[in-house]
């Protein structure tokens, strides 16, 4: 178990040391880990259960563009059912709806997606090792409510107002791009020890193809590809508590974001588990061309009972946002329901 604290920590500062290269864009949740779905395809399936349906809201910025924060949405869905011995095949299906600020700028997805789940190692007294593949195909719609919005051209000087039904004179080809199709690929390295406690790494690529994702005339205004890392795990310290520490990276384009943090889980270990969890994240991003910096602290509490595990967070702003904000960046709230097995399962998945 120390050699395993030991791997753990030298992956978490080999990750965080690549920081300067990387970026960040898409709509994402300070409680990654609990939407699956949108971090990695290769999670569909990887839980205990039969299926599982997860649903997530962050509202942010609400105290500096009330009445129109950036609000981000998302549902899922994902079964499994077995194949060969203790090998899994899954399959799943998300949306996302998010919107931003008073243009009422909106992304909406919705895919597809599927996953193998392959037990490499385990047996009896040795830790369980699984890896699972997966991908997710999809399409997606980007808008602006362009009546929201009032330009130069508009300003009326005689009575010093924005006259909003005179021609704003932008090359605009409507409120919608066209409809694109979006395909995402992961992968997922786990390893599940005796005393329940597991450990895990994987990587993922959204946007694969790059999208065209317009709402103008020109057509090579395409979508950067974000490449997203995490790792983790649940290291038990006594019969009733366990530190979950993790890392995640996101690049996309010329942006950048790292959550790195850690939260400390108690459980009373009975039949009708019931289990709760308390912690601080870190994440950091860039600042343009003056390097990262640190953005947000997360505060999260975690309640486990049963078959349902709720979340709440809250972002406190750290950067030089505080002077406009005082400080309130996000709420957010997330929701897992897991049904499980008419039978017990051999497989072994992480409590996420």
């Amino acid at each position: 178990m120390q050699n395993l604290y030991k791997i753990t920590l030298c992956l978490l500062v080999a990750l965080s040391a690549l920081l300067p290269d990387l970026r960040a864009q898409d709509p994402r949740f300070s409680q990654y880990y609990a939407s699956p779905w949108n971090l990695n395809p290769a999670l569909t399936g990887v839980f205990n259960g039969k299926w599982r349906a997860t649903a997530n809201y962050r509202d942010q910025w609400g105290s500096i563009v009330a009445p129109v924060p950036f609000r981000t949405y998302s549902a899922a869905f994902d079964a499994r059912f077995n194949t060969v011995r203790n090998d899994y095949a899954s399959f799943g299906v998300g949306a996302m709806h998010d919107e931003a600020g008073t243009s009422r700028f909106e992304q909406n997805r919705m895919h597809l997606g599927g996953a193998y789940l392959k037990q490499l190692a385990g047996g009896r007294n040795k830790a369980d090792h699984f890896l699972s593949f997966g991908a997710q195909a999809g399409f997606g719609q980007n808008s602006i409510d362009w009546n929201s919005l009032w330009f130069s051209r508009q300003f009326d000087p005689t009575t010093e107002t924005p006259n909003t039904g005179a021609s704003n004179g932008e090359p605009t080809q409507g409120d919608d791009t066209n409809v694109f199709f979006d395909f995402n690929a992961g992968l997922l390295w786990y390893m599940v020890f005796n005393n329940d406690g597991y450990f895990y790494a994987g990587g993922a690529m959204h946007h694969i193809n790059q999208p065209s994702i317009t709402l103008t005339d020109n057509d090579a205004e395409t979508m950067y590809s974000r490449w997203t890392g995490h790792a983790g795990g649940l290291f038990p310290v006594t019969h009733n508590f366990g530190l979950q520490p993790g890392v995640l990276i996101m690049r996309q384009g010329p942006a950048f974001e790292t959550n790195v943090g850690m939260n400390i889980r108690y459980s009373n270990n009975d039949l009708n588990e019931l289990a709760l969890r308390f912690g601080t994240w870190a994440r950091l991003g860039n600042k343009l061309d003056k390097g990262t910096q640190m953005d947000a602290i997360v505060l999260v509490s975690m309640l486990e009972f049963d078959r349902w595990m709720l979340g709440l967070s809250y972002d406190v702003t750290v950067s030089a946002l505080t002077q406009a904000n005082n400080s309130r960046g996000a709420f957010e709230v997330s929701l897992t329901y897991f049904h499980p097995e008419q039978k017990r399962s051999r497989v072994k998945c992480p409590n996420f």
